[in-house]
């Protein structure tokens, strides 16, 4: 059991930090007007959460019930 509790931290950690450097990358697009950032890897974090929006618009209820299930999931 003490293992799937280190194992359920790790992935705790880290869903954490991908939650936080996604937010970082929309910030650093609004501030930057989309410019590129020398650090930054040349991706648009706001287009691509606009097409996964999209993709779940275009799924109807299917992807409503697919956006609460990932609320829940990120709000952990």
């Amino acid at each position: 059991m003490e293992i799937l509790n280190k194992v359920g931290s790790w992935a705790d950690k880290l869903t954490h930090i991908g939650v936080s450097l996604i937010a970082l990358g929309v910030v650093l697009e609004v501030l930057f007007s989309g410019a590129g950032i020398p650090f930054w890897p040349n991706i648009s974090v706001v287009d691509n959460i606009m097409a996964i929006l999209g993709g779940l618009n275009a799924e109807g209820l299917l992807g409503l019930v697919g956006a609460f299930v990932l609320y829940h999931i990120v709000k952990k």
